[in-house]
């Protein structure tokens, strides 16, 4: 008994917050190959990208939808696992659940990777730069005018994301689907990307989380998870006397 809960927490105190790429950028697809850049400020496509920042504006006005778009606005791992915990149906920490916690960090930063290059190529100029005028989330706007808008980025976190904790709970996957979309969306809301840029990211995920699937790293960490988190659930049903 002494001996399992050593080795247990010295897996914990292995894992780090620092990601393990499965594959680096110059390693992931092309997105310039299989998918056309942003919309011409001309086309049909872009009055559509219009179209959809008033309508996030008008979002804004409900109160509940703004304070979640602007709460989605912080970036990062911490913030994902915390938005999509819920719907997944299992609290997700490095220290209780530390496989499931693995793969999601390193499988979202690798997924990550996809956006590298053609945000630096495109360097699309942001809804609230277009339009002269502080985002939902001014605090963020001056960091965000040196980084391009197409695809976004953390549509590519949340979409990539949800495509992982679906994986392992495909039972969960209608209500984390739909909150990883919401996450994106949220987006628009704060008016920090284009709707073409969200839609794209969505894209870029899903081709970057098939990726994913040629690495056996990748696949070996999931089995890891989807074992840790079949025991986890067995466990809570136990001790609820289910």
């Amino acid at each position: 008994m002494l001996l399992g809960f050593c080795l247990a927490m010295s897996v914990q105190s292995q894992v780090s917050d620092k990601p393990t790429l499965y594959f680096t950028a110059d390693q992931m697809p092309v997105m310039k190959e299989f998918m056309p850049g942003p919309p011409d400020t001309m086309s049909v496509a872009f009055a559509n990208d219009l179209s959809r920042f008033f309508w996030g504006k008008e979002m804004r006005k409900d109160s509940l939808r703004a304070a979640q778009a602007a709460s989605d606005a912080i970036y990062g791992l911490e913030n994902i696992i915390s938005i999509l915990q819920d719907a997944f149906g299992l609290k997700i920490t490095k220290e209780d659940t530390p496989e499931i916690y693995t793969v999601l960090r390193d499988g979202t930063a690798t997924c990550a990777a996809i956006c590298t290059k053609p945000k630096k190529e495109y360097m699309r100029p942001r809804p609230f730069m277009v339009f002269n005028e502080p985002s939902l989330v001014p605090e963020h706007d001056e960091e965000l005018r040196h980084n391009g808008s197409y695809p976004s980025g953390h549509t590519i976190l949340g979409w990539s994301a949800a495509l992982l904790l679906m994986e392992i709970n495909p039972c969960a996957a209608d209500a984390i689907l739909a909150r990883g979309y919401r996450y994106g969306e949220n987006r628009v809301v704060v008016g920090a990307h284009w709707q073409s840029d969200t839609d794209a990211g969505r894209l870029a995920a899903s081709v970057a989380y098939a990726k994913l699937h040629t690495s056996e790293a990748f696949l070996q960490q999931m089995k890891k998870a989807r074992e840790e988190f079949k025991a986890k659930k067995a466990a809570c049903c136990s001790h609820a006397g289910l």
